[in-house]
């Protein structure tokens, strides 16, 4: 098989490849590391490359490929946003402040791949600290995204969607406070899943907003999505905010139910088709719920979420304030970039903070600083707490009638670079669809649904609490019902 063709196989497809001895763990690793060499100098997805370790790697998983020792997830190449802890790996969160730090022990899911002998390929541009929409804000470099190399791929796990849709990696993992992984996989025509809070461990993921923050897959297919979760879902009692729920086998009822969604009752939220929205997107939608409703499914489309124009707000509360309270540790004395010069303890300590994080970042520590300060945290944080439970409970309510809610991802295909970078308020309002989901902390999937101007557009489905395996139902049945996730970027 021709390299180019082994950079577009899914995890299945390569998985049942290796179990077959058709192919090698360390074929496919090579040929994914040439494809990085070919195109990165267009797409810029990749802050670290770990070429010798991932060869490792690959050989060791052919050694227990040939014993008949193989998972699902047994060799086969994956990429690491670089805001999630690589034992031995740099880890930058993308910021001069980290720089140069390297951490002495894995994250949890980074641990669960590793026991499956998965191959770790290197770690992936993003936005400074997970903050921002578009991957621009990263502190070395922007990336780009693969169907139009003039736009972006989405943030901030913009360098994951792109290396994934690419062809540089087989899947790889990416973090979603208010839409990071669903935006950029909407704007990339991947598959993005932001599981529910406390469903997949955050030890070992950089904190950026503690209540929101999520680790998810990012894949090309419904199936392969199913698969990555089957191996990161579960309950870690080094993570507080994990949740004991046992895990279901999340491919079990995928091609059971094959097309069919009949029984399946789904509610589309007007508020998420705002008037500014692109005509071409809405377009899209449209067609695509109904196809979902000619899989079986009952549709009702005068569904209201009237709280949900607060949650844009509310995440602009709640979100900086929570930065700038894990942003604090950032004090050039413990680890990460240090400002010497300096004449006194104070001195170094703002210098280092001045240098060492970049303008969004300083922006959204500085809101929160101002939201939880006295004489504003009532006003501001403790309002917002309550709007949040306003926000929740309307989606309790909704999901008492409905199995699913389905809405765009993003109100608009992928911008062109620097489009946005000036005005902070407009690069915000890409989340609007993605964000309120955070704030409830329920699960969501962005999946292919068609293409505007040849830059694909992505159709988000809402779920109820660690009811990821409804989603990936209905997700796989309308997969299975077009070919959006067919086409690949020309690069």
């Amino acid at each position: 098989m021709r390299d180019d063709k082994l950079c577009q196989l899914t995890i299945h497809e390569a998985h049942e490849l290796l179990g077959q001895k058709k192919l090698s763990s360390l074929e496919l690793t090579m040929a994914l590391l040439q494809r990085i060499n070919e195109v990165e100098d267009k797409i810029h997805a990749c802050v670290t490359i770990t070429e010798d370790i991932a060869l490792e790697q690959a050989r060791q998983a052919d050694e227990h490929i040939s014993r008949g020792e193989i998972t699902p997830l047994t060799g086969i190449p994956v990429l690491v946003k670089d805001v999630i802890c690589t034992r031995g790996i740099r880890t930058t969160c993308s910021s001069k402040m980290l720089e140069n730090f390297v951490p002495p022990y894995d994250a949890t899911v980074v641990e669960k791949l590793k026991a499956q002998k998965a191959v770790i390929l290197g770690k992936t541009n993003m936005d400074e600290f997970a903050m921002g929409s578009s991957t621009e804000h990263s502190a070395f470099f922007p990336s780009h995204n693969p169907w139009d190399v003039e736009r972006v791929p989405g943030g901030s796990s913009g360098g994951s969607t792109a290396a994934t849709s690419a062809g540089e990696a087989i899947y790889a993992l990416g973090s979603d406070t208010g839409g990071s992984i669903r935006q950029p996989a909407g704007f990339c025509g991947v598959v993005g899943l932001k599981p529910t809070y406390g469903r997949v461990s955050r030890f070992g993921l950089v904190a950026f907003a503690s209540s929101l923050d999520q680790i998810g897959p990012i894949t090309r297919d419904v199936t392969d999505c199913a698969l990555v979760m089957n191996v990161i879902a579960g309950h870690d009692s080094r993570d507080s905010s994990s949740v004991p729920h046992v895990v279901p086998d999340y491919t079990k009822n995928l091609n059971s139910r094959g097309r069919s969604l009949k029984g399946t009752v789904i509610g589309v939220p007007r508020e998420y088709f705002p008037d500014n929205m692109q005509g071409e997107i809405k377009t899209a939608l449209v067609a695509a719920i109904n196809r979902l409703q000619e899989l079986g499914a009952t549709v009702d489309w005068e569904v209201s979420l009237p709280h949900t124009r607060y949650a844009l707000a509310v995440y602009y509360i709640l979100a900086p304030s929570e930065a700038s309270a894990n942003l604090a540790r950032y004090d050039g004395v413990k680890y990460g970039f240090s400002e010497q010069n300096a004449g006194s303890v104070i001195e170094a300590t703002e210098k280092t903070r001045q240098f060492g994080f970049g303008a969004e970042v300083k922006r959204r520590i500085m809101l929160g600083t101002y939201a939880l300060s006295a004489g504003y945290y009532d006003a501001y944080y403790l309002k917002a707490q309550k709007v949040r439970t306003l926000i929740k409970q309307e989606f309790e309510q909704a999901f008492e009638k409905y199995d699913a809610l389905v809405t765009p991802t993003s109100p608009t295909v992928a911008f062109k670079l620097g489009e946005k970078m000036e005005d902070p308020l407009q690069m915000y309002l890409s989340d609007v669809c993605t964000l309120p989901i955070n704030i409830a902390g329920l699960p969501a999937i962005s999946v292919p649904a068609g293409f505007v101007q040849n830059l694909p557009v992505g159709m988000q489905i809402i779920g109820k609490p660690f009811d990821e395996t409804t989603l990936l139902d209905i997700a796989f049945a309308y997969e299975q019902a077009t070919s959006w996730h067919e086409r690949k970027p020309m690069l």
